[in-house]
């Protein structure tokens, strides 16, 4: 969410970014309500001053016996709490109103983003490794391994579940378990194992409420499952007020993701690419803004680290302002090759998210060098969604007849196996 203060001051700034994302936004009704919220709050502190200033006149007034200016001072003071209770009622209907206002608009992209519609405004930064010319799709592969079930996962759960059987059911573990250690021991990560059901004001500071309510899970009694672990990894910092020399924080989960996809309907709908539940390991992390584009990079490298290290050739894409999330001022999107599909696709999202969750999430801290309270920077990233992993996994160490090579760096945590085949084989 944005400072009101920063949209009043420099209104021009605000129009001009929501423009290059395409929102055509008018700000007469925020500053209005805006101009309200503080015109009501400037009246209840004179009426509060008037009161004060009547309270002592009404105890001089009740130790000298004087009843006609006891019983004068008690009706003015009464009348003042009345209007002070309209007021304060007003001014709770501003807050609300201006909040929601502003809690429905997303982030400003920097200067550098390029400008578009949608994704085909992305650039390409880069591109890593050989890409393998064709192979079966994966979904195709890992039924004929007899280790990948749509039809009983169908009858379990509906359409865009999966079930994992036998070496594909250890290699999605032995991927998640490599990560997670990689990112701990070589990238200097803390390990958090965060719940899967969040609160309405969990879910708001990370910028899923309320514009994206309709995309999320959400159950009976009110709790929202997670549709990334960048929800409540980012919220461990809700309310605080952080101290300095504690930042950066760096942190990582690995968890279950639970998404409506209500947005692609007709798309993935075979394969692992796009289901209502699946997991990945998260990179958050918390830093002053003068740290935030470095960091950015260094959470690109952090998730960039791990396709190298499995040998899966994929590219670097920044976005364009169409293509953005709701959040973000500056987006990576790493695309492993999928030669089983013939093209590149996202395998994580690296954000830069500026001010605007700890500013929905009321956090802080106090600068060393000027006393002053300041909004961290937060930032997020797939380091990486386990489940696209192991499709580009199978797609590209397809060895033909029933064999997929293991990628060295997990061998040891698959028992020392090198490859996954048919039993008879």
């Amino acid at each position: 969410m944005h400072d009101i203060n920063k949209i009043r001051n420099n209104a021009d700034f605000f129009i001009k970014g929501w423009q290059r994302r395409g929102l055509d936004v008018n700000l007469d009704t925020i500053l209005a309500l805006d101009k309200d919220l503080r015109k009501s709050i400037t009246d209840l502190q004179e009426l509060q001053t008037q009161r004060n200033d009547l309270s002592k006149k009404f105890g001089i007034a009740k130790k000298n016996n004087d009843k006609a200016v006891y019983d004068k001072l008690s009706a003015d003071v009464q009348l003042i709490k009345e209007k002070m209770q309209s007021l304060e009622e007003g001014k709770e209907e501003f807050s609300k109103s201006l909040n929601k206002e502003l809690s429905s608009l997303p982030n400003i992209p920097l200067d550098e983003i390029p400008d578009g519609k949608d994704e085909s405004s992305n650039k390409i930064i880069n591109e890593y490794g050989v890409k393998k010319d064709a192979s079966p799709n994966h979904y195709e592969i890992g039924e004929e391994l007899g280790m990948l079930d749509f039809d009983t996962a169908a009858k379990l759960s509906g359409s865009r579940f999966s079930i994992l059987k036998k070496d594909l059911a250890q290699m999605e573990r032995a991927i998640a378990n490599f990560m997670i250690d990689h990112h701990v021991l070589e990238n200097g990560y803390e390990e958090i194992s965060v719940p899967y059901l969040v609160k309405d004001d969990v879910m708001f500071g990370t910028g899923q409420l309320p514009k994206f309510a309709d995309d999320q899970f959400k159950t009976e009694d009110g709790f929202w499952l997670i549709p990334t672990a960048e929800v409540p990894l980012t919220n461990l910092v809700r309310d605080e007020n952080l101290k300095d020399n504690n930042l950066p924080l760096r942190f990582v989960s690995y968890t279950q993701c639970f998404r409506k996809e209500a947005g692609a309907a007709g798309k993935d709908t075979r394969g692992l690419i796009r289901l209502h539940q699946f997991p990945k390991v998260e990179l958050v992390s918390i830093v002053k803004p003068e740290n935030s584009l470095d960091e950015l990079e260094r959470l690109l490298s952090c998730a960039e680290g791990i396709l190298k290290a499995l040998e899966l050739p994929y590219r670097t894409v920044i976005l364009s302002t169409g293509d953005m999330g709701f959040s973000a001022v500056k987006t990576y999107d790493l695309e492993v090759w999928l030669p089983g599909q013939k093209l590149f696709r996202e395998i994580s999202s690296c954000s830069l998210c500026g001010d605007f969750q700890s500013i929905r999430m009321n956090t802080r801290y106090k600068d060393q060098k000027t006393g002053k309270k300041v909004f961290p920077h937060t930032l997020n990233g797939s380091g990486l969604a386990v489940g696209r992993t192991l499709v580009a996994i199978l797609e590209n160490y397809y060895e033909g007849s029933g064999v997929v090579n293991i990628p060295k760096v997990l061998q040891p945590y698959m028992n020392g196996s090198k490859k996954i085949e048919l039993e008879n084989t």
